[in-house]
């Protein structure tokens, strides 16, 4: 599965988080293009991705998406933010359940 993540780089908008001076991700677009880079990199259609609401804009830091595939497995993929402009690359992708188990 390494190689498909390495080439899973996702440029994401930022925007102003309201009051605390910070910047969050904007979790529709992170949600829209995951779901997109991972559909075309795994030949497999994703029935949906979740991401945090919250995550803030931090270079280096990471977190994670639940991805559902359409086959019913549910994969955790665990996203780095690169830089302040809310570059983020897929740093692994691992199935967290199965449909009926």
């Amino acid at each position: 599965m390494a190689p498909v993540l390495a080439a899973l780089v996702l440029a994401l908008a930022a925007l102003p988080l309201v009051g605390c001076g910070g910047t969050v991700l904007d979790t529709t677009k992170t949600e829209e293009q995951l779901q997109a880079s991972l559909s075309r990199s795994l030949n497999e259609k994703v029935s949906s991705v979740e991401c945090p609401s919250d995550q803030e804009v931090e270079a280096g830091a990471t977190f994670t998406c639940s991805v559902k595939l359409s086959n019913g497995t549910t994969e955790t993929a665990t996203l780095k933010i690169r830089n302040n402009e809310a570059d983020v690359t897929v740093i692994d992708l691992s199935q967290t359940s199965q449909q009926g188990q």
